[in-house]
């Protein structure tokens, strides 16, 4: 079988990438080094860099689109997890959402078979995402 040797991106369609950038830079310290603009009526794609991660993330706006919002339970995207150290980094990053107003779940176990604890929020396209703690070993 031939080899994969990790992930290179992942995109997530939003409707409006002039929003979305700033919010993943703003709340979760992504950062822009790439942008194709089609100009309007055209594709518009982002491209942004995890703090601390090697991935990279693609914010792509469709030109025409009449997709009314996320949702999970259609085929496609559930959600995007984020690894974090430890459950204390999840209390950290709950502070940090709640000072940029981002409705968020408590933190839960969300796996008792593993221990690992989750926090999760939505994007301003209501794509979920999700911070993940896996249990100490």
């Amino acid at each position: 079988m031939p080899a994969l040797t990790g992930v290179h991106h992942v995109s997530l369609t939003v409707t409006d990438v002039d929003r979305s950038v700033p919010w993943y830079e703003r709340v979760l310290g992504f950062t822009e080094f790439e942008r194709v603009d089609g100009g309007e009526g055209a594709l518009r794609k982002v491209l942004l860099r995890g703090p601390g991660i090697g991935i990279v993330l693609a914010l792509v706006q469709h030109p025409v689109s009449d997709r009314v919002g996320f949702d999970e339970s259609h085929p496609g995207l559930d959600h995007l997890s984020f690894s974090v150290p430890d459950e204390k980094s999840l209390d950290d990053w709950a502070e940090r959402l709640t000072e940029h107003g981002v409705t968020f779940s408590p933190v839960t176990a969300e796996h008792t078979s593993t221990g690992a604890a989750v926090v999760v929020f939505r994007d301003p396209d209501g794509i979920q995402l999700e911070l993940w703690a896996a249990a100490p070993s």
